[in-house]
Protein backbone atom coordinates (compact mmCIF):
# COMPACT_ATOMS: atom_id res chain seq x y z
CA UNK A 1 0.00 0.00 0.00
CA UNK A 2 2.73 2.68 1.36
CA UNK A 3 4.64 1.12 -2.70
CA UNK A 4 1.29 2.41 -4.11
CA UNK A 5 0.64 5.79 -2.05
CA UNK A 6 4.34 6.72 -2.92
CA UNK A 7 3.88 6.12 -6.78
CA UNK A 8 0.70 8.46 -6.76
CA UNK A 9 1.87 11.09 -5.18
CA UNK A 10 4.93 11.44 -7.41
CA UNK A 11 2.49 11.26 -10.37
CA UNK A 12 -0.09 14.09 -8.94
CA UNK A 13 3.12 16.38 -8.08
CA UNK A 14 4.23 16.23 -11.60
CA UNK A 15 0.32 16.91 -13.09
CA UNK A 16 0.25 20.11 -10.55
CA UNK A 17 0.45 23.26 -11.36
CA UNK A 18 1.23 24.43 -7.97
CA UNK A 19 4.56 22.62 -6.30
CA UNK A 20 3.47 21.98 -2.72
CA UNK A 21 6.52 22.32 0.06
CA UNK A 22 8.26 19.19 1.50
CA UNK A 23 5.59 19.59 4.93
CA UNK A 24 2.57 19.58 2.06
CA UNK A 25 4.01 16.47 0.93
CA UNK A 26 4.09 14.58 3.74
CA UNK A 27 1.14 15.17 5.06
CA UNK A 28 -0.91 14.35 1.61
CA UNK A 29 1.14 10.74 2.03
CA UNK A 30 -0.35 10.93 6.26
CA UNK A 31 -3.92 11.59 5.20
CA UNK A 32 -3.60 9.19 1.88
CA UNK A 33 -2.72 6.36 4.63
CA UNK A 34 -5.52 7.40 7.11
CA UNK A 35 -7.89 7.53 4.05
CA UNK A 36 -7.01 3.74 2.74
CA UNK A 37 -7.88 2.65 6.18
CA UNK A 38 -11.46 4.67 6.12
CA UNK A 39 -10.20 6.95 9.06
CA UNK A 40 -12.10 9.83 7.18
CA UNK A 41 -12.16 12.54 10.07
CA UNK A 42 -8.29 12.11 10.58
CA UNK A 43 -7.75 12.61 7.02
CA UNK A 44 -9.93 15.64 7.45
CA UNK A 45 -7.94 16.70 10.56
CA UNK A 46 -4.49 16.00 8.64
CA UNK A 47 -5.23 18.14 5.54
CA UNK A 48 -7.01 21.08 7.44
CA UNK A 49 -3.94 23.35 7.16
CA UNK A 50 -3.23 22.59 3.14
CA UNK A 51 -5.18 25.27 0.85
CA UNK A 52 -3.92 25.12 -2.41
CA UNK A 53 -2.95 21.88 -3.20
CA UNK A 54 -5.80 20.62 -5.54
CA UNK A 55 -4.76 16.24 -4.90
CA UNK A 56 -5.30 17.00 -0.97
CA UNK A 57 -8.27 18.97 -1.32
CA UNK A 58 -9.89 16.84 -3.17
CA UNK A 59 -8.55 13.80 -0.98
CA UNK A 60 -10.17 15.99 1.60
CA UNK A 61 -13.21 15.96 -0.43
CA UNK A 62 -13.87 12.68 -0.66
CA UNK A 63 -13.31 12.23 3.49
CA UNK A 64 -15.54 14.63 3.93
CA UNK A 65 -18.07 13.53 1.31
CA UNK A 66 -18.04 9.77 2.71
CA UNK A 67 -18.14 10.95 6.45
CA UNK A 68 -21.95 12.75 5.62
CA UNK A 69 -20.34 16.17 6.04
CA UNK A 70 -21.23 17.86 2.30
CA UNK A 71 -20.80 21.47 3.42
CA UNK A 72 -17.33 21.28 3.43
CA UNK A 73 -16.97 18.81 1.33
CA UNK A 74 -18.77 21.18 -1.53
CA UNK A 75 -16.36 23.85 -0.11
CA UNK A 76 -13.50 21.71 -0.67
CA UNK A 77 -14.41 20.42 -4.15
CA UNK A 78 -15.06 23.81 -5.12
CA UNK A 79 -11.87 25.16 -4.02
CA UNK A 80 -10.12 22.44 -5.94
CA UNK A 81 -11.33 23.76 -8.89
CA UNK A 82 -10.17 27.03 -8.23
CA UNK A 83 -6.84 25.64 -8.56
CA UNK A 84 -7.54 22.70 -11.28
CA UNK A 85 -10.48 23.83 -13.13
CA UNK A 86 -10.23 20.69 -15.25
CA UNK A 87 -10.79 18.22 -12.38
CA UNK A 88 -12.86 15.48 -13.82
CA UNK A 89 -12.77 14.41 -9.81
CA UNK A 90 -13.77 17.61 -8.62
CA UNK A 91 -16.58 17.97 -11.23
CA UNK A 92 -17.70 14.33 -10.49
CA UNK A 93 -18.35 14.87 -6.45
CA UNK A 94 -19.28 18.16 -6.59
CA UNK A 95 -22.42 17.33 -8.99
CA UNK A 96 -22.80 13.97 -6.37
CA UNK A 97 -22.49 16.31 -3.45
CA UNK A 98 -25.15 18.87 -4.84
CA UNK A 99 -27.53 16.15 -5.38
CA UNK A 100 -26.83 14.79 -1.86
CA UNK A 101 -27.36 18.24 -0.38
CA UNK A 102 -31.01 18.30 -2.74
CA UNK A 103 -29.93 20.91 -5.19
CA UNK A 104 -31.04 19.01 -8.29
CA UNK A 105 -30.79 22.28 -10.45
CA UNK A 106 -27.02 22.70 -9.52
CA UNK A 107 -26.23 19.21 -9.53
CA UNK A 108 -27.93 18.95 -13.07
CA UNK A 109 -25.88 21.67 -14.68
CA UNK A 110 -22.97 20.49 -12.98
CA UNK A 111 -23.24 17.01 -14.49
CA UNK A 112 -24.01 18.66 -18.05
CA UNK A 113 -20.94 20.54 -17.48
CA UNK A 114 -19.10 17.08 -16.48
CA UNK A 115 -20.60 15.22 -19.79
CA UNK A 116 -19.53 18.32 -21.90
CA UNK A 117 -15.99 17.51 -21.39
CA UNK A 118 -16.59 13.44 -20.68
CA UNK A 119 -19.06 12.69 -22.64
CA UNK A 120 -17.68 8.62 -22.44
CA UNK A 121 -17.16 8.72 -19.02
CA UNK A 122 -19.38 5.90 -17.31
CA UNK A 123 -19.33 7.74 -14.04
CA UNK A 124 -20.26 10.69 -15.31
CA UNK A 125 -23.28 9.15 -17.92
CA UNK A 126 -24.52 7.20 -14.65
CA UNK A 127 -24.55 10.24 -12.46
CA UNK A 128 -26.40 12.45 -14.98
CA UNK A 129 -29.02 9.60 -16.26
CA UNK A 130 -29.71 9.05 -12.34
CA UNK A 131 -30.59 13.18 -12.33
CA UNK A 132 -32.87 12.37 -15.19
CA UNK A 133 -34.45 10.12 -13.94
CA UNK A 134 -35.33 11.93 -10.45
CA UNK A 135 -36.43 14.91 -12.76
CA UNK A 136 -39.28 12.81 -14.72
CA UNK A 137 -36.89 12.73 -17.86
CA UNK A 138 -36.77 9.21 -18.25
CA UNK A 139 -36.13 8.87 -22.04
CA UNK A 140 -32.94 11.13 -21.37
CA UNK A 141 -32.17 8.55 -18.94
CA UNK A 142 -32.56 5.13 -20.89
CA UNK A 143 -30.45 7.41 -23.49
CA UNK A 144 -27.51 8.16 -21.15
CA UNK A 145 -27.51 4.15 -20.03
CA UNK A 146 -27.59 3.17 -23.23
CA UNK A 147 -24.54 5.11 -24.40
CA UNK A 148 -23.03 3.67 -21.08
CA UNK A 149 -23.65 0.33 -21.82
CA UNK A 150 -22.01 0.48 -25.13
CA UNK A 151 -18.81 2.09 -23.38
CA UNK A 152 -19.11 -1.06 -21.13
CA UNK A 153 -17.87 -3.01 -24.11
CA UNK A 154 -15.02 -1.36 -24.50
CA UNK A 155 -13.99 -1.27 -20.80
CA UNK A 156 -14.75 -5.18 -21.35
CA UNK A 157 -12.13 -5.25 -24.13
CA UNK A 158 -9.62 -4.09 -21.34
CA UNK A 159 -9.66 -6.48 -19.19
CA UNK A 160 -9.83 -9.17 -22.07
CA UNK A 161 -6.44 -7.87 -22.84
CA UNK A 162 -4.70 -7.81 -19.72
CA UNK A 163 -6.38 -11.81 -19.43
CA UNK A 164 -4.47 -12.63 -22.44
CA UNK A 165 -1.63 -11.10 -21.17
CA UNK A 166 -1.83 -12.90 -17.46
CA UNK A 167 -2.52 -16.15 -19.62
CA UNK A 168 1.16 -15.58 -21.47
CA UNK A 169 2.75 -14.78 -18.46
CA UNK A 170 1.45 -18.01 -16.38
CA UNK A 171 -1.40 -16.05 -13.98
CA UNK A 172 -3.94 -18.41 -15.13
CA UNK A 173 -6.53 -17.60 -12.11
CA UNK A 174 -5.83 -13.79 -12.54
CA UNK A 175 -6.94 -14.34 -16.19
CA UNK A 176 -9.84 -16.35 -15.50
CA UNK A 177 -10.71 -13.25 -12.83
CA UNK A 178 -10.40 -11.17 -15.49
CA UNK A 179 -12.56 -12.78 -17.91
CA UNK A 180 -15.31 -13.23 -15.47
CA UNK A 181 -15.59 -9.26 -15.06
CA UNK A 182 -15.44 -8.87 -18.95
CA UNK A 183 -18.67 -11.14 -19.18
CA UNK A 184 -20.43 -9.82 -16.94
CA UNK A 185 -19.91 -5.98 -18.45
CA UNK A 186 -20.99 -7.18 -21.86
CA UNK A 187 -24.70 -5.48 -22.17
CA UNK A 188 -25.66 -8.12 -24.65
CA UNK A 189 -24.54 -10.56 -27.04
CA UNK A 190 -21.86 -9.59 -29.30
CA UNK A 191 -18.87 -11.43 -30.95
CA UNK A 192 -16.48 -10.18 -27.72
CA UNK A 193 -18.32 -12.81 -25.99
CA UNK A 194 -17.03 -15.84 -28.54
CA UNK A 195 -13.57 -14.43 -27.84
CA UNK A 196 -13.76 -14.51 -24.06
CA UNK A 197 -15.38 -17.81 -23.98
CA UNK A 198 -12.96 -19.37 -26.39
CA UNK A 199 -9.92 -17.64 -23.94
CA UNK A 200 -11.84 -19.32 -21.05
CA UNK A 201 -11.97 -22.76 -22.24
CA UNK A 202 -7.81 -22.66 -23.49
CA UNK A 203 -7.22 -21.55 -19.87
CA UNK A 204 -9.47 -24.09 -17.94
CA UNK A 205 -8.21 -26.75 -19.76
CA UNK A 206 -4.76 -25.80 -19.53
CA UNK A 207 -5.11 -25.42 -16.06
Amino acid sequence: MKVIIKCAIILLLVSCTQTPDTETIRLYARASEAYAQGRFAETTEILTGVKKFPPALMLRARAEYFSGDFENAEKSCRRALRYRPSSFEAKLYLTRILREKGDLSGAIQSAESLLADNPQDIRALRLASDLAAETGKSDEAAALLDTAAELSAESAMVLLDRARLRWTAGRGAEALEDLGRARAMLPWDTPLLRSISNLENRIKEAM
